[in-house]
C-alpha cells in the first residue's frame, strides 16, 4: 500500500462541492463551540468558585440531549432535514448571541447562564441527528468512511485548538467577546447548510410522537449489526472513560503540577489527529465492524497499560495510542451504522448514536471517579480497561453480523483499450 493510500482520503472534498461546503462550515463552527465551552466554564467558576457548579455545565449540556434526542430524531425522519437543520442552527446562534449579551452586561445569575447552555443544547439535540444524515445523501457508499474520517478530524482539530484559542480570547476580550466570536462562526455553518439540497425523509416518514420513537427502538432491537456497534461504544465509554481520573493521576505522577494536567487530554487528541491523518489505513479496509472491534479493544488495552505504567511519560504514550484507537473505533462505528440504516430511519438511529456518544462518557467518568475514590487512580484505569476488553470480546463473539459487516467497494474504472 502506497503512502497516498495510508493518508486521510480527501476524495469526498474533491468530488462533492456540497459536502465540501458543509465540512468547512461545520469545522469552523466547531472551533466556536469549543471556545464557548471554555468561556462558560470560566464564567461559572468566576461567579461561584464551586466545582459543583462547573460540573453542572456538563449536565446542562447532556440532559437535553438524552431527554429530547430520540424525539428529535423521530422528527428529523418526518420533515425536510435541511430546513430542520437550518432552524436548529439558527436557535444555537441566537443562544450564542444571548450568552454574549449577558457576558458583556454581567447581570445574569449562574442559573441563567446554565439555562442558556441547556436551551442551546436542546437545539443541538435536533441539529446533531439531522447533520448526521447528510453524508449518506451527499456521498456514494464507498466514500462514507472517508467522509466520516474527515468529519472526525475536523472535530478533533477543534478540540485540540479551540479550548486554547478560547482561553486566549477570554483573556483578551472577556467572556462576552468569546461568546460573540462563537456566534459569528455560525455564519460558516449557515454557509455550509445553504449549499445543501432538499432532503426529504423518504417514502415512509416516521409516525408522529412516541410511536415513531418506538419504531426506531424496535429497529435497533432487531438489527444485530447496529445494536452491536452501539453496545461496543457503550463498553468503551461507560466501563473505561478516564478523564475524571486525570487530576488524581497528575497528582500521583507529576506532583499535581497544573502545567502537566493538560498533557493528558492533549495526548489523547494528538493520537486522534494522527489516526485521522492516516485514516486511509483503515477506512479502505473491507470489514468496518471488525476494525471497530479492534479499535475498541486497543482503547481498553492502552488504558490498562496507562494505568499500570510506572513511568509517567511512558503512560502518556499509551494515552496517544488510546486516542488513535478511539478515532479508529468511532469512524468505523459510524460507517457501520450509516451503511446498515435505511434512509427513512437515519434520524432516529443517528439520535441514538448521539445519545450513546454523550451519555456514555458522562457515566464512564462518574464510574472512574467513584472507583478511584475507593481504590486508586491506577486501579480505576486498569480495571476499566480490562472490563472494556472483556465486554468488547463478548459483543464480538456474539454478533456475527457485526464481524462480517462489509463496506462497498468503489466502482471499477473501465480500462482503456490497447
Amino acid at each position: 500500500m502506497g503512502l497516498r493510500h495510508t493518508l486521510l482520503d480527501v476524495t469526498p472534498l474533491r468530488s462533492s462541492p456540497q459536502f465540501r461546503r458543509l465540512w468547512l462550515g461545520q469545522a469552523l463552527s466547531g472551533f466556536g463551540s469549543q471556545m464557548t465551552l471554555v468561556a462558560v466554564m470560566f464564567q461559572v467558576w468566576q461567579m461561584t468558585k464551586s466545582t459543583t457548579w462547573t460540573g453542572a455545565v456538563g449536565l446542562a449540556q447532556a440532559i437535553p440531549l438524552v431527554a429530547l434526542g430520540l424525539f428529535a430524531g423521530s422528527l428529523v425522519d418526518r420533515v425536510d432535514r435541511r430546513k430542520f437543520y437550518l432552524l436548529t442552527t439558527s436557535g444555537q446562534a441566537v443562544c450564542s448571541l444571548l450568552l454574549a449579551l449577558q457576558g458583556f452586561l454581567g447581570h445574569l445569575p449562574v442559573a441563567g447562564v446554565l439555562g442558556l447552555v441547556a436551551v442551546q443544547s436542546c437545539f443541538v439535540a435536533g441539529g446533531g441527528p439531522a447533520s448526521r444524515t447528510f453524508i449518506p445523501h451527499l456521498l456514494p457508499k464507498h466514500q462514507l468512511a472517508a467522509g466520516l474520517a474527515l468529519r472526525r478530524i475536523a472535530f478533533q482539530g477543534a478540540m485540540l485548538v479551540g479550548p486554547a484559542l478560547g482561553g486566549l480570547i477570554v483573556g483578551g476580550l472577556g467572556v462576552g467577546g468569546c461568546y460573540l466570536v462563537d456566534a459569528l462562526t455560525f455564519v460558516a455553518a449557515f454557509y455550509g447548510a445553504f449549499g445543501l439540497p432538499q432532503m426529504n425523509p423518504g417514502d415512509e416518514p416516521a409516525r408522529p410522537g412516541p410511536r415513531g420513537v418506538l419504531d426506531g427502538l424496535a429497529f435497533l432491537g432487531r438489527t444485530p449489526v447496529i445494536r452491536g456497534a452501539l453496545l461496543t461504544d457503550l463498553a468503551t465509554t461507560v466501563l473505561s472513560m478516564p478523564i475524571s481520573v486525570f487530576p488524581l493521576i497528575n497528582a500521583e505522577r507529576f506532583g499535581g503540577n497544573p502545567r502537566t494536567l493538560g498533557l493528558f487530554l492533549t495526548a489523547i487528541a494528538v493520537g486522534g489527529v494522527a489516526a485521522s491523518l492516516f485514516s486511509g489505513t483503515f477506512t479502505r479496509l473491507p470489514r468496518p465492524g471488525l476494525v471497530m472491534l479492534g479499535g475498541s479493544a486497543t482503547w481498553g488495552a492502552a488504558l490498562t497499560m496507562f494505568g499500570i505504567s510506572p513511568d509517567p511519560w511512558v503512560g502518556l504514550v499509551f494515552l496517544v495510542i488510546a486516542g488513535a484507537a478511539d478515532t479508529v473505533s468511532v469512524v468505523s462505528r459510524s460507517t457501520v451504522v450509516q451503511m446498515n440504516t435505511p434512509h427513512e430511519l437515519l434520524g432516529r438511529v443517528s439520535a441514538a448514536e448521539q445519545i450513546v456518544g454523550q451519555a456514555g462518557p458522562d457515566i464512564g467518568n462518574m464510574r472512574g471517579g467513584l472507583v478511584a475514590d475507593v481504590t486508586s487512580g491506577a486501579v480505576a484505569l486498569a480495571s476499566g480497561g480490562l472490563l472494556c476488553l472483556g465486554a468488547v470480546a463478548v459483543v464480538g463473539a456474539t454478533t456475527l453480523d457485526l464481524r462480517s459487516s462489509s463496506a462497498p467497494s468503489p466502482p471499477r474504472t473501465a480500462s482503456a483499450g490497447p
